[in-house]
């Protein structure tokens, strides 16, 4: 089922992969904000999970996944209301590891029995529509409502997400990468140019404080994390798993269409290079994506969970990729070189104390982009009134009141409203079709 890949056996290094991880890797350190608040770790122990999650991130190039790995960011602001419900510490630790375990039982058995595609599918597209509007709505909420940190930083966050929004989204910019190299060479960075600019913002104008550079080798605080694991806290209740299952299969459908996402993306660069074969095998990806959530389970219990795909940055190697073998050797090479980079990074002092004041801006603008993305794809999903209606409704149900009463809600309404019969699905056509009785008279006319 795997293919083995080594650096340096398999595939050279990337210059321009290892720039962006030297950088990038802050936002590998995201969600330590998120560790130290929700599951009452120190920042020493939040880093030693980091550290050990990127080492994670390095198993899917090493068994063969053309895909870059990241969170299942989408799922962010749910896992955050999930875990709102326990008390800081080892009973959130506790629900964490019962979703890491859900999560990983869901890759795994799909992975292994093949029927991802089919379950997917068989999920209402109103529903799915839905789910990512709820957590696009939920991300968006929890970075410019009351207690966001937007409000708290408008204008560092404020700048880097209008930078942002304008190199990855904007149609004029991809008018300029087409005239202009220098558009090209900021776009191949993703998110970089407006994470620096908007931590440069955040240090000009006293919003953040400046770095206390430590020097040395980032040691890892391992005695520390035990105490925090289920070997020494114990186990998650029943009633702790039951809770997290609506949360584990929101993840789960959000994961796969990232997953939807990442084959098209590479499905073009694979074919812009005839001299490279990429092998795309959807079931591998979910059992190494399973792996990584057992792991997590285990020994790092992590918010931002273990997702198959970084979009922006699978996008930005594709890119590169496309433009030859001058430009990057292999897909793996791009993807293997970023996360060993940005591994060794973590180990870096000078690295982690320059950005550890402004990780908050990381996770902000990582959740904004995010937000976004989700909020476009969920209204892609639907084509008629009753549709956006379900959808609609749903996601506003799922971002406020958590991830059970969204998928109740979906379902309940998608019946009620969408279908004809309730033991079939006729679902209404879409709203610029035309009426059957105006087809019936065109065609009696001619």
């Amino acid at each position: 089922m795997f293919k083995i890949r080594l650096p340096f056996i398999h595939y050279p290094l990337e210059l321009a992969e290892a720039v962006q991880a030297a950088i990038m890797f802050v936002v590998g350190m995201a969600t330590i904000p998120l560790l130290q608040t929700y599951l009452g770790m120190s920042f020493e122990v939040a880093l030693t999970v980091t550290i050990l999650f990127m080492a994670t991130l390095l198993l899917p190039a090493l068994l063969g996944a053309p895909l870059a790995p990241g969170f299942i960011t989408p799922a962010v602001p749910l896992v955050v209301v999930y875990l709102s419900a326990y008390e800081p510490g080892t009973e959130a630790i506790k629900a964490m590891v019962a979703l890491h375990i859900v999560v990983a039982i869901i890759f795994l058995v799909l992975g292994v029995t093949k029927v991802a595609s089919k379950l997917i599918s068989s999920i209402p597209v109103s529903v799915k529509g839905g789910i990512l509007l709820g957590a696009g709505i939920a991300a968006l909420m929890g970075e410019i409502g009351e207690g966001g940190r937007f409000l708290a930083t408008p204008l560092s966050i404020g700048v880097g997400a209008l930078v942002i929004a304008f190199t990855l989204f904007s149609a004029s910019f991809r008018l300029l990468c087409n005239r202009s190299k220098l558009g090209v060479m900021i776009a191949n960075y993703g998110l970089v140019p407006g994470l620096l600019l908007a931590i440069g913002v955040g240090w000009a104008v006293g919003e953040y404080p400046l770095p206390q550079i430590e020097w040395g080798i980032t040691s890892l605080a391992i005695n520390e994390l035990w105490q925090l694991l289920p070997f020494t806290i114990g186990w998650p209740t029943l009633e702790m798993f039951l809770t997290a299952i609506p949360v584990a299969i929101i993840s789960y459908v959000i994961a796969y269409g990232d997953i939807v996402v990442g084959d098209s993306v590479i499905a073009r660069a694979d074919k812009a290079r005839p001299d490279e074969v990429i092998e795309v095998d959807n079931d591998r990806l979910h059992v190494i994506t399973g792996i990584r959530n057992a792991l997590h389970a285990l020994f790092i219990p992590q918010p931002g969970q273990g997702g198959p795909i970084f979009t922006a940055l699978t996008a930005s190697i594709a890119t590169r990729y496309e433009f030859g073998r001058r430009a990057m050797e292999s897909v793996y090479s791009g993807v293997g070189t970023f996360y060993l980079i940005a591994f060794f990074a973590l180990f870096a002092m000078p690295l982690v104390t320059l950005f550890q004041p402004v990780l908050p801006i990381a996770l902000s603008l990582t959740l904004l982009v995010t937000g976004y993305l989700c909020m476009v794809v969920g209204m892609q999903q639907v084509s008629n009134t009753e549709q956006y209606a379900v959808a609609g409704v749903t996601g506003v149900v799922l971002a406020t009141q958590g991830a059970a009463w969204g998928i109740v809600a979906g379902i309940v309404l998608h019946i009620l409203v969408e279908r004809t019969s309730l033991l079939r699905r006729n679902n209404p056509p879409p709203d610029d079709a035309e009426p059957p009785e105006h087809q019936n008279a065109r065609e009696a006319h001619t």
